[in-house]
């Protein structure tokens, strides 16, 4: 049984499992099992080109940034384990108690946060009935998002980045992807309010 599944390996899905990573010398955080699914062949990322985003150097690919934050994640946290050759076909159940099934295998999960794009090509059976036009989308791209208040679908699912309604702009997905883990690390936490941090004290 995970604690937290990401569904996703693109810039909110890694922002998210990263910040939950970092959270593992916390003692409400220290025993969660967190499992990231990084399968992402039909990201933004690929076809990316940073010169506008705040920290990372002028020039970056999508390409390059999709490898490095795959590797961070490993070699900074390696508890999070990270599923990369496995799809999403079907999220079933209901909080705490969630089944995610790939085409491969199936994994059980208390938490759910899907970080995928927000084409409306979305084949996850499941999340079907929240689907709703994107909002910040120009109508002819025929972009969707899932319906959420402050990222939450419904009780034990969140969604971060353009699929919860965000533009496609890497420090929003990051920091959507982030936001996600923070209202996480919150739960876990009794309910106060946390967030994970890393000082050079």
């Amino acid at each position: 049984m995970f604690d937290v599944l990401i569904v996703g390996g693109g810039v909110a899905g890694m922002s998210c499992a990263l910040v939950l990573g970092s959270a593992y010398k916390k003692p409400f955080a220290a025993a969660k099992k967190i499992g990231v699914f990084t399968h992402q062949k039909n990201t933004n990322l690929q076809e990316a080109l940073f010169n506008n985003a705040y920290g990372i150097s002028p020039g970056k690919l999508g390409s390059e940034l999709m490898f490095e934050s795959i590797e961070q994640l490993s070699k900074l946290y390696p508890h999070v384990a990270q599923m990369a050759n496995e799809k999403v076909m079907k999220i079933e159940g209901e909080y705490p108690n969630f089944t995610v099934v790939t085409n491969k295998d199936s994994y059980q999960t208390k938490i759910v946060v899907v970080a995928v794009g927000w084409a409306n090509t979305l084949m996850i059976e499941g999340l079907e009935h929240y689907i709703e036009p994107h909002k910040k989308s120009i109508p002819e791209k025929n972009r969707i998002q899932l319906k959420n208040t402050d990222h939450k679908v419904t009780e034990g699912i969140y969604v971060a980045g353009t699929l919860a309604g965000k533009r496609s702009q890497l420090a929003i997905a990051a920091g959507s992807g982030a936001e996600v883990a923070t209202d996480i690390l919150t739960l876990w936490n009794n309910g106060n309010q946390s967030q994970s941090h890393d000082s050079i004290k």
